[in-house]
């Protein structure tokens, strides 16, 4: 690496959609312990970015209706600039992470964050976060729930789609 080059700071911003009821209702529902269902997004160059129904969105650092995080993971650094992460952004959301592309639980807001976050640092996001599609449908009340799930796109109001390399 060189020692001159910018370096930028990357986290992780993990938010509970449940506000706490997956705690409670997990063992009832599941049979299991949940601590929470999970949205994440990635913070770097100032901004927060996440995916979900509706593509790859970005807004201020804890901008969208869900208010600031419940833990701030922080990632390291990347010296990746801005402009080239943008380029890579907007690849993203022509492909692989289009809106229509969304699945609750085999592509979303989770495994976006986790492959933004190797792209920028080489570090992977928490398992337990990244594992609990599969805790939820392991479990007969998941299978059960599976059809109802599949239909629902998550997508935090408050960010700007990315879009073909242009804000929208």
């Amino acid at each position: 690496m060189d020692k001159n080059a910018t370096r930028y700071n990357v986290q992780l911003y993990i938010y509970d959609l449940s506000r706490g009821m997956a705690r409670s209702l997990s063992p009832i529902m599941l049979g299991k312990q949940l601590d929470g269902i999970w949205h994440t997004a990635i913070v770097a160059y100032g901004d927060e970015f996440f995916f979900g129904g509706e593509g790859i969105s970005s807004c201020s650092p804890g901008g969208t209706m869900l208010g600031p995080p419940d833990t701030v993971v922080e990632l390291g650094e990347t010296e990746v600039s801005e402009e080239i992460f943008m380029d890579y952004l907007s690849s993203l959301g022509e492909s692989t992470y289009r809106g229509d592309r969304y699945r609750l639980f085999e592509h979303n807001c989770n495994t976006f964050t986790n492959e933004v976050a190797q792209f920028l640092t080489g570090r992977t996001i928490p398992s337990y976060i990244t594992d609990l599609p599969s805790e939820v449908l392991s479990t007969p009340f998941g299978q059960i729930l599976r059809p109802i799930l599949d239909s629902i796109h998550i997508a935090p109001p408050g960010g700007n789609v990315i879009n073909g390399g242009r804000n929208i």
